[in-house]
């Protein structure tokens, strides 16, 4: 008979060796946070995340107030075994996003990202790699390519306000427009970036592995069969393999010789006659033209347009229906180089000239910017300031929310006049603080498009629309949904403005 081990004799060694653990780990932690402000003591592994998971937007002021507070611009805290930087000053943030290469900071995107995402993302490369991808990706946001997405958008956008109007006209109660914008956006991403390439059914999956995914982002990390987490990354493999189906169809089509239809075939124009030359000379196909890898890629593009576009929507209402006098003005802009009677698109030329509706869209980010924060990890110990060095492996916070309430004048205050106006050009003046889009070599490479989709919506919904917001207490306080929105998902009342409701 085999004799077990005496586990009441083992129970003090392991208890000793639980408290050694924790005692490190305490020590590990004060050393790294230094003199930043910061919790002096913290829950053993897990930190503050608790707090972070029950209350992101409580979490992350109280971050801000330590920084804001302490005069440093700069705060600590510690999540699931990683120590963790909060940054509130608009320099420090742009030393970050300056010092994206292997030796410094490293983008993620997501705490724990690159285990949602996976390896085919354009957020984790640097240097000459990155670069020339980003010179592939180019021509999909060319004004030609720019002017066709338009004319999508907006048949995308107008089915939705349809049936948002119809919904409105049965039920009578407020709409919650998160939900209704974050579908609208799906389609919309969906249409532009693979057009012709998703069949319905195609489109039907699609929408509930984005579902996944969205619920995995706000889930703790637990990689595990039946964890949201795991079947978000189960479904983001999914989604990756039918975007790869879909540069594979677009291939085919563009080397036959198709006018381009959508995003993805801007991309392979190009990409088939390089891959094409590539052959003839009997070299090896040119970096990033695999049908998965580009899958990933258009899946980076479809996560960056899809929540913080829905975010700068749902702002958008708000605040168009806290501020009458923009309201007003937005009307009669669109009205006077536009119809819903034309049965005509807006052409891209009247986009370029809608001015003001331009600025309301800048503003709108400005004042509510998206992805409040953009984590990276320092891959090297980095000397942020002169007194403080970035320790290796730790995760760094730039906050972009925070840089775009520093340094314009009334910053509290919604004023796209301050995008507007010839004489104040605050746009020029304080761009170093505008970091909605980022800075540095990650910058957005799409964010014409993205304000292209805002002023798109804006002056259709204002055209098409009259709306009242269900105000009550609290209903604009921001909550991560995982982007910011407002605590209500923006509940408005809808009744059609126009005589005759727009089709082309």
């Amino acid at each position: 008979m085999v004799e077990l081990p005496d586990l009441r004799a083992a129970a003090p060694f392991l208890a000793a060796a639980v408290a050694l653990y924790f005692l490190l780990e305490q020590l590990s932690y004060l050393r790294k946070k230094g003199p930043l402000p910061g919790p002096s003591l913290v829950v053993p592994f897990l930190g503050s995340v608790a707090h972070m998971v029950r209350d992101p937007a409580g979490f992350w002021d109280a971050q801000a107030a330590r920084a804001r507070e302490s005069g440093s611009g700069l705060a600590a805290d510690f999540l699931i075994g990683r120590f963790v930087v909060f940054i509130r000053d608009s320099e420090l943030s742009h030393r970050v996003f300056a010092n994206v290469r292997p030796d410094a900071f490293h983008l993620i995107g997501h705490p724990f990202g690159k285990r949602l995402f996976g390896d085919h993302n354009l957020i984790y490369m640097f240097g000459d790699d990155h670069k020339d991808l980003r010179r592939r990706i180019a021509p999909n946001f060319t004004p030609r390519a720019l002017s066709t997405y338009a004319h999508l958008q907006q048949r995308v956008i107008l089915a939705h306000l349809r049936r948002w109007l119809d919904d409105q006209a049965t039920t009578g109660e407020p709409m919650p427009l998160r939900v209704p914008c974050r579908d609208m956006n799906l389609e919309t991403s969906q249409t532009v970036f693979v057009g012709p390439y998703l069949s319905e059914k195609a489109r039907e999956r699609f929408a509930k592995d984005y579902a996944l995914f969205n619920v995995g982002l706000m889930a703790m990390p637990v990689d595990l069969p039946g964890f949201a987490f795991r079947r978000a990354r189960l479904a983001v493999a999914r989604l990756v393999r039918t975007l790869g189906d879909c540069a594979r169809q677009s291939k085919a089509r563009m080397r036959a010789g198709a006018d381009p239809e959508c995003l993805v075939d801007y991309w392979m124009q190009d990409t088939v006659r390089e891959t094409d030359e590539a052959a003839t000379a009997g070299n090896p196909p040119p970096a990033h033209t695999d049908d998965e890898e580009l899958g990933g890629f258009l899946f980076d593009f479809l996560f960056a347009a899809q929540d913080a576009s829905t975010s700068s929507l749902c702002w958008a209402v708000s605040a168009l229906e806290s501020h009458p006098d923009v309201l007003a003005r937005v009307r009669a802009e669109v009205a006077a180089v536009w119809s819903p009677e034309s049965g005509e698109p807006i052409t891209a030329e009247k986009i370029q000239g809608m001015r003001y509706t331009q600025a309301v869209a800048r503003e709108v980010v400005r004042y509510r910017p998206p992805a409040t924060l953009v984590p990276h990890i320092a891959g090297e110990p980095f000397q942020l300031t002169e007194w403080y060095t970035v320790p290796k492996g730790a995760i760094v916070f730039p906050s972009v929310y925070e840089s775009s309430f520093q340094g314009f004048p009334e910053p509290d205050a919604f004023d796209p006049d301050r995008f507007f106006s010839d004489a104040r050009r605050e746009d020029v003046a304080f761009k170093r603080n505008f970091l909605a889009f980022g800075a540095g070599a990650h910058q957005c490479v799409g964010q014409r498009y993205a304000l292209n989709h805002l002023v798109l919506f804006l002056a259709l919904f204002v055209s098409v629309a009259d709306f009242e917001r269900d105000t009550t207490d609290g209903c604009d306080d921001p909550v991560y949904m995982p982007t910011i929105v407002p605590r209500d998902g923006c509940s408005v009342y809808l009744n059609q403005r126009c005589a005759s409701f727009p089709s082309f």
